[in-house]
């Protein structure tokens, strides 16, 4: 058992006392504090509670006039005003900060990357690409970088883009890398300069062996070459690098194998690829090909067989197709009009969609217009991305 002293019992009123006194020290402080801020500041704490923001916004922004020392409130306006769209007040707000003499040198850098945000959302890059290149050596090295990374994408400099990704392998896969020589390479294939983009797809396919854009493109160039056998073996390496892909290179395998005057052996393999990845892309060049070399009943079999299999209204567009090529009189108005009512859905349907951000487009897109990722499309279109388990 504890024993207990009286003398104990002096020790109490001692502790109230001291804990007295630094209360009465914090409120103090605290009222010294808050005499010193603005009357606005407060205003702007009333307007924001009473969900009034942007009459909030004014009052900070005249408490920020009166007061020039509340560092922390320039930031936090400033970073507002960005998200909000409103680029120049950001601007203004993050020189004022930079052009102080006495601000110390970590806020001066904070307040400087800050300008450079401004700028690449206002889209002045060359402005922004000026600033992070300067943070490039300081403790900012890393955001700087990246927000170099993302300049040099958008200026479509791709040799830069390569040069700085390399500083950044946590945050540039190898899979990236691999896109920014096929963009190299697609600009030289616009030049007609077909020796360079092969060189930058050879190391497109070093860095991520299974580069289908890269595979593509080697397969383009034979073909402008006249090699079309190397073409067809090009494309058909996709099948192993990823055969979801296949649907892009449906139609050009096809033509290649007319123009070997191979068209059996050509619908051979595209049905094959059908059995065993189906898509709907590439059910509309097996289609048009049965269509053409077997009449319409061969077409309809096939379509029904792959409803069957993969029950879609843009597959039953096709099926309403085939059978429209040898109707009697009496019934082709009904399948006109119901051909026209499933197109009238299916136009929503036949889209490609970013698996990052949700984005659609008609057209297939090696890197997403609305969110920057790369080889985030589904070649698949957007009914079959649903139907997708």
């Amino acid at each position: 058992m504890i024993e207990f002293e009286y003398w104990q019992l002096l020790l109490l009123p001692l502790f109230f006392a001291l804990g007295w006194l630094a209360a009465r020290v914090d409120i103090r402080q605290l009222v010294k504090e808050s005499r010193s801020l603005p009357r606005s500041y407060f205003q702007g704490l009333n307007f924001l509670l009473n969900e009034q923001p942007d009459r909030a916004i004014e009052a900070f922004v005249d408490a920020v006039k009166v007061d020039p020392h509340t560092i922390e409130l320039h930031f936090a306006l400033g970073s507002l005003f960005r998200r909000r769209g409103e680029t120049e007040r950001a601007i203004r707000m993050h020189q004022n900060l930079v052009e102080r003499e006495h601000l110390p040198q970590d806020l001066k850098l904070q307040a400087l990357a800050e300008l450079g945000e401004d700028y690449l959302k206002a889209g002045l890059l060359d402005r922004a690409e000026e600033i992070f290149t300067k943070l490039r050596d300081s403790g900012l090295a890393e955001d700087a970088k990246r927000s170099l990374l993302e300049i040099y994408q958008l200026e479509k400099d791709w040799e830069k883009a390569i040069a700085i990704a390399a500083e950044l392998p946590d945050i540039a896969s190898q899979k990236e890398i691999a896109e920014y020589y096929c963009e190299l390479a697609a600009a030289e294939l616009i030049r007609s300069r077909r020796d360079e983009a092969t060189a930058y797809l050879h190391t497109a396919l070093e860095r991520n062996r299974k580069c289908v854009r890269a595979s593509l493109l080697q397969g383009d160039i034979e073909v402008q070459k006249d090699n079309v056998a190397a073409a067809i073996a090009c494309w058909q390496r996709i099948e192993q690098q990823d055969p979801s892909y296949l649907a892009l290179v449906a139609q050009r395998l096809l033509d290649a194998y007319r123009r070997m005057e191979r068209r059996e052996e050509g619908l051979q393999l595209l049905r094959g690829y059908l059995e065993r990845y189906p898509s709907l892309d590439l059910l509309d060049v097996v289609f048009q090909l049965v269509l053409e070399g077997e009449g319409a009943n061969a077409a309809y079999r096939l379509v029904r067989d792959e409803l069957k299999r993969n029950p879609t209204l843009l597959g039953f567009d096709k099926l309403i197709e085939a059978r429209l090529v040898n109707a009697p009189p009496e019934i082709r108005g009904d399948l006109d009009l119901a051909k026209g009512i499933v197109q009238s859905y299916t136009r929503r349907l036949a889209r490609y969609r970013c698996d990052n951000c949700g984005f659609k487009a008609r057209q297939f897109y090696w890197r997403c217009p609305a969110c920057g990722g790369w080889e985030t499309y589904s070649p698949k279109r957007t009914e079959e991305f649903d139907l997708t388990p």
